[in-house]
């Protein structure tokens, strides 16, 4: 089986930061996986939901879109028809994980939103938006020290994602679209700096798959998640 640039199966793609991407931002970054591009930008606003008043936690949230150009055939811009199904479970996914980072009683009452813009698709967006996510929200974090609104940093925990896929029988690292459009089996992986599992979806596509493929996609999973976590460094 032969892969874009000639990767193996354990490879990730090129990845790469571009930090401050958005000037107004609070803080912010591009991340690029290969062909998928994600810009990741924090906001930080000084109140938080209804049923967090009060109770002397804040919170952390994320929205997720992809630009109408990002895929080869136009995307549908979602401000005109709505927010589809697909994207509101990213969304929530992203959100979950970028919640188990740090313990929300120790920023505040504050939230803190993180959108995760899709400038090109190419396979991975949810999981680079995790990735990406994650260290945007670090940044912010420490934005809040640097302006004297938290004593000190809170202790976070690393979060990173990738997906992984099985392709004519074989466990895969990191699908690009081409990929992806042709697995027998789609998952996506999170996992905290610490070695355990935050989420895991999973769906075959063409046939069910066995407890052995399964494991070997998780332990392709971690690999790649230990290296993206030397981002952090």
């Amino acid at each position: 089986m032969k892969r874009s640039e000639d990767r193996t199966t354990d490879k990730l793609r090129k990845v790469s930061l571009e930090w401050d991407f958005q000037p107004g931002a609070d803080a912010s970054l591009l991340i690029r996986m290969g062909g998928t591009h994600v810009l990741c930008g924090v906001s930080i606003e000084e109140k938080v939901p209804p049923f967090l008043k009060g109770t002397g936690k804040g919170w952390i949230t994320a929205e997720y879109g992809m630009l109408p150009c990002a895929t080869n055939s136009r995307y549908k811009r979602e401000v005109v028809g709505g927010r589809s199904g697909r994207t509101y479970e990213i969304q929530r996914l992203i959100g979950r994980s970028l919640r188990m980072m740090v313990d929300l009683s120790t920023i505040g009452e504050r939230t803190l939103r993180i959108d995760c813009d899709v400038l090109n698709a190419d396979g991975g967006t949810r999981t680079a938006s995790i990735t990406g996510g994650a260290l945007a929200l670090r940044a912010a974090l420490r934005k809040l020290v640097d302006e004297q609104k938290l004593e000190s940093m809170p202790k976070i925990m690393p979060v990173a994602a990738i997906s992984v896929g099985m392709i004519e029988g074989t466990a895969c690292l990191d699908l690009d679209y081409k990929e992806d459009s042709s697995a027998e089996v789609d998952a996506n992986f999170v996992m905290s700096g610490d070695g355990r599992w935050i989420e895991i979806q999973s769906t075959a596509e063409g046939k069910p798959f066995s407890s052995e493929d399964f494991a070997e996609m998780s332990k392709l999973a971690e690999k790649g998640i230990n290296e993206l976590f030397q981002l952090w460094e």
